[in-house]
């Protein structure tokens, strides 16, 4: 059937447009407030970006990428996730070479092939935010103390911000060693792609969502428990900050998070089931695996605009209604139909809010039709109307009715 949208998309219209549109003006007013500036990339990129970026051993590099040959037969692929592509940018277009830190914020839509579920479909849009060119805990602060003030600011209240630290390279050889020699003794027990990834990427098996393995890993060796010094003293750091800025917080050994190019502090914005709003950390290595000339730090997270609808749902929590619509311009008679029309872009061009007849419709019915769109106000013009130079503005709530003259009928709207 041609009129059926593709499994796991959804087409954006009506009230959750508006929602939609409310989300993505609060995170650009909130970014311009942080002195963050946007970024838009592209829906696809080379092939090798993510699996570099990414992970070959992740899920999303696996499993769920969006990947085809173009026309000169390269490997393209729709992103799965925007922080690839933006760290791709911010190297191309030789950022680095401007003052740092670096601050990019984007809304993009973002592609995974996987089983739709609440708040999670096959085309997505992602809010996220990369802080790039600094080592300090107050980078993670930064972005924490944002989507903190994000979510507070969308009117939710159950989200709990989770932290971890999987440490840095240097400490995960140890911490990978010691995960493998549990692992094994399990081995026979893991799903097939945990014992793939066991050999590959030890801690990936951490995040494998079967609940058999789940179960498994709960007595796993955490990485929090090999942190070398550097890394320790940075998670203490990062707990000082958030403490001092009355952020609650809760460690949770068990994030490591989906992607390949975490290190040190990953976290993650949970509610009270256990349900995961938003998640994001820091990487560290994530530039210098797409260029190996640059070992550049950064941070960041990503929050789903699906996902962000569904804890609104849950909640029960509205967002600002679309704005009224202040006025209602009925069209009496043909002849009345430009002189009608001139005032109603009078009326737009002041910035109100006006609505009027394109259907030729009957007085009756235009009168019918400016109730069930909720205008405020109306005015009928006609040619009387026009030659007397008077209007009868009707109050749609109270039915009052007020005369005016027709050509001053934009100062009263604006003063009313």
């Amino acid at each position: 059937m041609i009129t059926q949208r593709p499994k796991g998309t959804q087409d954006w219209y009506g009230k959750n447009m508006h929602i939609r549109t409310v989300i993505e003006k609060k995170a650009r007013e909130l970014c311009k407030r942080y002195n963050i500036h946007e970024v838009i990339t592209p829906v696809f990129e080379h092939t090798v970006l993510f699996q570099r970026g990414v992970g070959e051993t992740t899920d999303v590099v696996q499993k769920e990428m969006y990947t085809f040959n173009d026309k000169g037969d390269r490997s393209i692929t729709l992103k799965p996730e925007g922080t690839a592509g933006a760290m791709r940018a911010y190297l191309e277009n030789n950022m680095y070479a401007e003052s740092q830190p670096t601050k990019l914020f984007y809304v993009t839509p973002a592609f995974r092939y996987e089983q739709p579920q609440s708040g999670r479909l096959r085309q997505h849009h992602q809010f996220g935010v990369e802080f790039v060119g600094s080592k300090s805990p107050l980078a993670e602060v930064e972005i924490i103390t944002l989507l903190n003030t994000f979510i507070n600011d969308l009117g939710l209240k159950d989200a709990k911000l989770h932290i971890n630290s999987i440490g840095c390279a240097n400490c995960r050889k140890t911490y990978n060693n010691a995960l493998l020699d549990f692992l094994k003794k399990h081995e026979s027990e893991l799903c097939e792609t945990c014992r793939e990834r066991m050999q590959k990427n030890p801690l990936r098996v951490i995040d494998c969502k079967v609940p058999s393995c789940k179960e498994i890993v709960e007595k796993a060796p955490r990485t929090i428990e090999y942190l070398d010094e550097e890394c320790k003293e940075h998670f203490e750091e990062l707990q000082s900050l958030l403490t001092a800025l009355n952020i609650p917080f809760e460690i949770d050994t068990g994030i490591v998070r989906g992607l390949d190019y975490y290190t040190k502090t990953v976290f993650e914005f949970v509610n009270s089931e256990g349900f995961t709003l938003c998640g994001g950390g820091r990487y560290d290595g994530l530039i210098h695996e797409i260029d190996e000339k640059q070992d550049i730090p950064s941070v960041g997270f990503g929050i789903g605009l699906e996902r962000i609808l569904y804890f609104l749902e849950k909640e029960g929590v509205e967002l600002e209604k679309e704005p009224d619509i202040d006025l209602y311009v009925g069209i009496l008679g043909k002849e009345a139909k430009i002189e009608a029309y001139k005032i109603v872009k009078k009326l737009r061009d002041a910035g109100l809010v006006v609505e009027t007849d394109y259907m030729d419709r009957s007085v009756k019915a235009q009168m019918k039709y400016a109730n069930k769109i909720g205008a405020l106000k109306t005015i009928i013009i006609g040619e009387n109307e026009i030659k007397e130079d008077k209007v009868t503005i009707k109050d749609m709530a109270n039915h009052e009715q007020t005369e005016v003259k027709l050509s001053d009928i934009v100062n009263v709207m604006l003063n009313n």
